[in-house]
């Protein structure tokens, strides 16, 4: 076996369903699940048309590895219009390739860009962090470090401030933009800095962007955003990562994108055509229709608006909640702790949460900079969400 598969630790929910199996919950309460971002808003009906309509051709046809070419294009639309990027700049040709969501491609580029022959490459992730960033870097040969996302630093990691040393040995930078888990954005300035980061220690950045879609006050910027910014149309040593599943509410479809650089996309195509991560056509024809619809983004967005709303108004009165920036998760810090509370809230309440610390590793004085917290995803209906804020707040009086 590859005695690199005993360095993974196990999955976020495989330890929180041990935490359940260790309490009861309280008689006559009903179960609310709200640990996973798994958005429960209707499909778009345009969306479940389309893919209809092509499931019989689709089906008995082997998909490609790029992508078909309407996808890519439609995508490559979309960038440059949402990224406000230079028309012609994205190539569908040479600058997007197809995924099946960000999950997947995410843990296999990985795979592409470390050189397991250097001595000692690193990959640098926040903390807390998606936990695929972790496994993708120990299954490629690398060492992580990850770097604290707290209160202090706006839950912002500050990658320009560790040792010059540390980043010469850098060969990934994985961020995320809005988090997964606080919510926090890295502004356009950021994105830029780091940009110039990994020029000058020739690094790739991995922007996993899939929450980009779900924002409050304004769109959060993106990388390929900060490279038009600065000039850098070849998007050198960039890398975006977006999906329909929280956008189009499309988990189960399965389909998102890489866009970036195209000299490693060429590098990361040839790892995927062994990888057989391709696309099915029905689903790529109802993506070319989800890129190209913003009306039911607009709808879902608002959506998730209201239930934030509803979150704050009935936290506030006994908790510190803190509005994240975009996407649909609350960084909740509770009483007692992150797993204490949670276990607490699902005996006495039936609600499950996620552990905060389950998401982070310990920083350098030993302290899980997730511990304190708790993530509420938002994504049940509305009078359900309700429901589950209630509880949380009797929990926490």
């Amino acid at each position: 076996m590859n005695p690199d598969l005993s360095l993974l630790q196990p999955y976020p929910f495989e330890k929180l369903a041990a935490l359940k199996r260790s309490v009861t919950i309280a008689d006559g309460i009903t179960p609310i699940d709200i640990s996973i971002g798994e958005p429960k808003h209707a499909v778009p009906s345009l969306v479940r048309d389309a893919m209809a309509e092509q499931l019989t051709r689709g089906i008995a046809l082997y998909p490609t590895t790029r992508g078909q070419e309407s996808l890519r294009r439609a995508i490559a639309d979309w960038l440059t219009t949402r990224f406000q990027l230079t028309p012609g700049s994205v190539d569908p040709a040479r600058n997007v390739l197809s995924a099946n969501g960000t999950r997947e491609a995410l843990f296999s580029v990985a795979m592409a860009v470390i050189d397991r022959t250097a001595a000692d490459p690193v990959v640098l992730t926040p903390n807390p962090f998606y936990q695929i960033y972790e496994g993708a870097s120990l299954i490629s040969g690398a060492r992580i470090v990850p770097v604290p996302a707290t209160a202090e630093n706006g839950f912002v990691p500050d990658y320009a401030a560790l040792p010059a040393e540390l980043l010469d040995k850098t060969q990934l930078l994985y961020l995320c933009s809005p988090s997964n888990p606080t919510g926090a954005v890295h502004d356009l300035e950021n994105l830029k800095q780091l940009i110039r980061l990994a020029d000058r220690h020739d690094f790739v950045l991995c922007s996993d962007e899939c929450y980009s879609e779900i924002w409050y006050d304004r769109p959060p910027a993106g990388l390929l955003e900060a490279c038009r910014a600065l000039g850098r149309e070849d998007f050198k040593r960039c890398l975006v990562f977006h999906s329909l599943s929280k956008r189009s509410n499309m988990p189960g479809a399965r389909t998102g994108f890489i866009a970036g650089d195209g000299e490693i996309l060429d590098a990361f195509f040839r790892l995927r055509t062994y990888t057989g991560c391709a696309t099915p056509p029905f689903i790529q024809e109802a993506a070319v229709t989800a890129w190209g619809d913003e009306q039911h983004v607009a709808d879902n967005r608002a959506l998730y608006g209201a239930k934030l709303d509803d979150a704050v108004e009935i936290l506030s009165p006994v908790l510190t909640v803190r509005r994240p920036d975009a996407g649909f998760y609350l960084w909740l810090e509770v009483p007692g702790g992150g797993e204490a509370f949670a276990r607490r809230l699902y005996q006495e309440q039936g609600v499950t949460t996620l552990p905060g610390g389950y998401l982070g590793r310990p920083s350098a004085d030993g302290s899980n900079p997730g511990d304190p917290y708790i993530r509420i995803a938002l994504v049940s209906e509305r009078e359900r969400n309700r429901e589950a804020m209630h509880r949380i707040a009797l929990c926490a009086r």
